[in-house]
């Protein structure tokens, strides 16, 4: 058997094997999807630390904490929130009224309020069970998730190397355009929009306590939660407190929110902080993302948050390599 078909071999067994991984683990593959991501994220930090003195076992451990620190940050308030905040919510629920027509020109369009409130109940109800159901799961995915990133941040090197073995060597530079645009990508996701998520989180703190909103705090935690949402942002929560005034009978009132909340929370944070911090990222155009976002979510789920704009990063990759070979091939036959 000559070396190039023993490759073939390989190459087929290789993927046979792949596929057969990708069937018996596909409950898992998204929790090693998020941990390869954060792990691309986390990289420098644990490299910094190694530089700092530390080992590279200890470096990994101290980058894996960070990250637990980091997404607690995330979830933890949103929770503590809504939870002391439940009557609060329960209150503002009651006092909407049955029906709210819209009116624009001559046509009006009721909208059922009810019937609303009692679809959103009865999915938060179906929410819930099926999370205390899946508690131990997600336990064990979560020692999962450690185990992998810890891994990855103490052997970064190790898949690199298996890589750039199994691409024959001209196509190396292709190899590391991807990782260039995954890395880029993934900084974008995680560092650049947790930044402006937490920028606006301090707008909308410092707004509506200085508008003298009830539950100040709860609402800024949820308008930087909602600046992960390309996009829309956190516009609607604005929207949705300009709208509560309206029907209370404030109309001065719902339009300072709207006119204040939309510049200072909704425009202010990405105008300040996002171009500060895009030079480390590819620059991916708004649309685009937003395209990846969505088209992500509805069909893989949260993962597909980050699994949908990365795709569509490497897609735009590919089509940047193709334009930059046709034009080193017509350079050439120039």
């Amino acid at each position: 058997m000559s070396i190039r078909q023993r490759t073939y071999v390989l190459a087929g067994l290789l993927v046979l094997l792949v596929t057969l991984s990708t069937v018996l683990l596909s409950s898992v593959l998204a929790t090693v999807f998020f941990a390869i991501t954060v792990a691309y994220v986390l990289f420098p930090l644990s490299e910094w630390f190694v530089d700092q003195g530390l080992s590279k076992r200890l470096a990994a451990a101290v980058s894996t904490a960070i990250a637990f620190v980091a997404g607690s940050l995330v979830l933890v308030p949103l929770v503590a929130v809504l939870y002391r905040r439940r009557r609060d919510l329960f209150v503002f629920f009651q006092r909407l009224p049955d029906e709210v027509t819209v009116a624009v020109g001559e046509f009006s369009y009721p909208i059922d309020v009810q019937s609303a409130l009692v679809t959103a109940r009865d999915a938060t109800a179906d929410v819930a069970v099926d999370l205390a159901s899946e508690t131990p799961i997600l336990a064990l995915k979560a020692v999962l998730f450690t185990i992998l990133l810890y891994a990855m941040l103490w052997q970064p090197s190790a898949p690199g190397k298996v890589v750039y073995r199994t691409v024959p060597k001209p196509y190396h530079d292709i190899v590391t355009r991807f990782h260039t645009r995954v890395r880029s990508t993934l900084y974008a996701i995680y560092v650049l929009q947790a930044a402006t998520a937490f920028g606006t989180f301090l707008v909308a703190w410092a707004l509506f306590a200085v508008l003298g909103l009830n539950g100040a705090f709860a609402l800024a935690v949820v308008a930087g939660i909602l600046q992960f949402v390309p996009v829309v942002g956190p516009s609607v929560v604005i929207l949705a407190i300009a709208a509560s005034e309206a029907i209370a009978g404030d109309a001065v009132g719902a339009v300072v929110i709207t006119v204040l909340g939309l510049t200072l929370v909704g425009f202010l944070p990405d105008a300040v902080i996002r171009p500060r911090l895009a030079r480390y990222t590819t620059g991916m155009p708004a649309s685009l993302y937003f395209v990846g976002f969505t088209g992500g979510v509805l069909s893989l789920g949260i993962i597909g948050f980050i699994a949908g704009p990365v795709v569509v990063a490497l897609l735009l990759e590919a089509v940047q390599l193709l334009a930059d070979e046709n034009g080193a091939h017509a350079d050439t036959q120039a």
